[in-house]
């Protein structure tokens, strides 16, 4: 029998959750995310528990997302599959982002998506040199869920809005800068890190953190916020092609790769969660949009260019801006009928 794809155990005081799944980069299925809730829930109220540890098997990589295959194979059916690992993978979030116990995730590697999703909740979360952090759900017709409308609009000034409209990748450097990642640990210090956690040592993370290095980003900051503070894919487009800019003119261009219609759902999607104030409603807002979202023809035309055929050519449907109309979207983020409404575990 094949070991388990998620590994949960206690070890000292520690509950240890390690995805285990590496030929897959640790994609996230729903027995994942089931397993995982599972451990998490027996561990809330276990005095012999006072903390969790978040980390992966193997070398390639922490989470590079969810099993889009799966996801576009259901939604180009019913859904049904689609939904119910939706409706499970939320519930883990909320979950991880209410949870009574502090969390530490350790990022080393590619995090992208879904990896996001269960590390952002996390009190603290350590990134590597090999750290890779992306949304890129733009890229493929969806948006960047897994409460990506809470942690995306929260981060300094547009920050939020040009990843998730991009699908920008960035380093450790960036994401420690940014806030998206608290520490930052070499990765040859990882493995002392963790044993100094399960062994109770307080001190661990201030003995094993190093300094990341200036950003990058950094230069481009201003123009970021400056750039994508509009409140319309349109008005954006036009400020990056009025600037004229190198830097925004290979925006612009990225732009244009991508899925117009979801472009349009993702900035209504984090200028929305902006404003809420219960990361429950993000997730119950995020939940109407990918039932809805798997069924459309950029996300079934997205999986199909870059994950099946990898042409890296998708047929965008509607194919500009000025054709997904309001109403359009409007559909998308409508309530559901009450009985088929998210809700938490919580």
């Amino acid at each position: 029998m094949s070991e388990a794809e998620v590994l949960t155990r206690i070890e000292g005081r520690v509950g240890r959750i390690t995805l285990n799944r590496p030929k897959a980069l640790h994609a996230l299925n729903l027995a994942m995310c089931e397993a995982m809730t599972e451990a998490l829930l027996a561990w809330r109220d276990d005095p012999a528990v006072g903390s969790v540890l978040l980390d992966h098997a193997g070398e390639r990589g922490f989470c590079a997302g969810g099993d889009i295959r799966m996801i576009a194979e259901s939604g180009a059916g019913d859904a049904v599959e689609a939904k119910a690992f939706f409706h499970a993978e939320y519930r883990l979030n909320h979950l991880m982002f209410v949870y009574p116990k502090p969390i530490t995730a350790i990022v080393d590697g590619v995090v992208m998506g879904g990896g996001v999703g269960i590390s952002e909740p996390a009190d603290v979360r350590i990134a590597t040199e090999r750290t890779t952090y992306a949304m890129p759900e733009t890229g493929i017709g969806l948006f960047p869920d897994v409460g990506g409308g809470w942690f995306l609009p929260r981060l300094p000034g547009e920050t939020g809005t040009w990843l998730a409209l991009t699908g920008a990748r960035l380093k450790a450097v960036d994401t420690v800068a940014l806030g998206i990642h608290t520490h930052f640990v070499p990765a040859e210090r990882i493995d002392g890190l963790k044993a100094a956690i399960l062994s109770g040592q307080t001190d661990a993370l201030s003995r094993h953190a190093g300094d990341a290095g200036p950003p990058p980003l950094a230069p481009h900051r201003e123009a970021i916020d400056r750039l994508f503070a509009h409140d319309s894919v349109e008005a954006i487009f036009d400020a990056l092609e009025t600037d004229g800019s190198d830097w925004a003119l290979q925006q612009l261009a990225t732009l244009r790769t991508k899925s117009p219609q979801s472009l349009k759902v993702t900035l209504r999607q984090l200028r929305t969660g902006r404003r809420m104030t219960d990361f429950a409603e993000v997730m119950a807002m995020e939940y109407r949009l990918g039932g809805r979202i798997v069924r459309t023809h950029d996300f079934q035309e997205g999986v199909r260019a870059v994950i099946v055929d990898k042409d890296n050519a998708p047929q965008w449907s509607p194919s500009s801006l000025q054709d997904v109309s309001d109403a359009d979207i409007d559909g998308l983020f409508a309530p559901l009928p009450p009985e088929e409404e998210w809700s938490p575990l919580i």
